[in-house]
């Protein structure tokens, strides 16, 4: 990152972090936060805010550019400060990586009617690409994909069903994924359709991204062949480009919240007495925050260094996988330890500790589960293993 968008994105940064702090944290008691997410009209009074203070959508440029991944994560970090912060300034997820998708394959017609209204903060989307796992769907596995689609004509017809499809109920714009004769294929749509049916929303312990998760019906829904993103057959390469950064998002947003829980544990244990003595001068308590300080540093260091890759133009994919191990870990040792070192309080609702210790838990599954990056990684160790072992046989040949 050269010096010129350091400093820029330090002021972004800095203006992103006085407004969720100032802005937005007083919302977190609003009777607008539901089981499912914000809602919609809370939705729009905080991008409202937002825009009006100029933080909405800060990581990308008004003339359209998108900072680099080393500078987003400088962004990011403090619209994580309140679970609601990402949704305010309009980086949460699917929103975000939907953006980086549509802007990286999209046609212009299609950034023009797709992803414009979704950078200006007017609409939500969603990514309809993960299945029910009864039905032997894709889930971290995508080659596992059952829903499918044919051409009809100039159209294409898509038929299946989806699962915890984040932010489905209320989305004006949807990716579906489906599989073709050709391969993987993904569409641009608009919504609601009457093809596309909610069929529930489901309850999960994180509560932070506006609509839930849904399961979702698709009945011979028609798209034009113009609203096919990218090609087709290239559809699991395209997931690719939006999942590597998507990751990285989430282990920066994630960041911001697990700061803030610490910071409120701490100044609990500096206040709160107990046997004579503030509970920070307790080894037994203050070695927890002294560890969610290094596990904080080390997780920074980690976004740092996988947002180096991606920017130096590699697809990052190991990289980030790492990267979404290394952090979702230790921000789930941050929240834990904070809830601990709160006791009673800690699992009450009277802090946001409570939630972001939720959310962080349901993180170490979303974007693939921690065991699946490491199969994947260990696979990547037996491969380059095996190659270097065939050069050492060669050369002794």
């Amino acid at each position: 990152m050269n010096w010129s968008e350091d400093l820029s994105a330090a002021k972004i940064a800095a203006r992103v972090e006085r407004f969720v702090r100032e802005e937005v944290v007083p919302y977190e008691r609003d009777d607008r936060c539901g089981p499912h997410g914000p809602s919609d009209d809370l939705v729009r009074e905080l991008r409202t805010k937002a825009r009006d203070a100029g933080v909405l959508t800060p990581h990308i440029l008004d003339d359209g550019a998108h900072l680099s991944q080393r500078a987003t994560a400088m962004v990011l970090k403090p619209s994580g400060l309140s679970p609601l912060g990402p949704v305010a300034v309009n980086v949460m997820a699917p929103d975000e990586g939907n953006m980086y998708l549509i802007g990286k394959v999209g046609t212009d017609e299609q950034k023009e009617r797709f992803l414009r209204p979704l950078v200006r903060g007017e609409v939500r989307s969603a990514f309809f690409m993960t299945e029910p796992a009864a039905e032997g769907g894709a889930g971290s596995d995508p080659s596992m994909m059952q829903t499918r689609c044919y051409r009809d004509g100039d159209d294409w017809i898509v038929n299946g069903r989806k699962a915890f499809i984040t932010g489905a109920q209320g989305a004006s714009v949807g990716i579906v994924m489906a599989k073709a004769d050709e391969g993987a294929c993904m569409f641009l749509v608009d919504l609601p359709d009457p093809a596309v049916r909610i069929e529930r929303l489901l309850d999960t312990i994180d509560s932070s991204m506006p609509g839930g998760h849904s399961i979702v019906r698709i009945d011979n829904l028609r798209v034009p062949g113009a609203q096919m993103l990218g090609a087709p057959g290239e559809g699991f390469k395209y997931a690719q480009i939006r999942l590597a950064p998507a990751r990285l998002s989430h282990c920066m947003r994630w960041w911001g919240a697990c700061q803030r829980a610490h910071e409120i544990a701490t100044a609990y244990a500096c206040t709160r007495m107990a046997f004579g003595k503030p509970l920070v001068d307790h080894e037994g308590v203050g070695f927890m925050l002294a560890e969610n300080r290094i596990d904080l540093k080390q997780a920074e260091l980690m976004i740092d260094w996988c947002a180096d890759i991606l920017d130096s133009g590699s697809l990052g994919t190991a990289e980030s996988s790492m990267a979404k191990v290394a952090v979702s870990e230790a921000l789930m040792r941050i929240a834990d330890r904070c809830v601990q070192v709160m006791g009673g309080t800690g699992v009450s609702g009277d802090t946001i500790v409570e939630q972001v210790f939720r959310e962080v838990r349901a993180f170490r599954i979303y974007d693939g589960p921690t065991e699946v990056h490491k199969w994947s990684l260990a696979k990547a160790v037996k491969r380059e293993w095996m190659q270097g072992n065939a050069r050492n046989s060669e050369g002794t040949a």
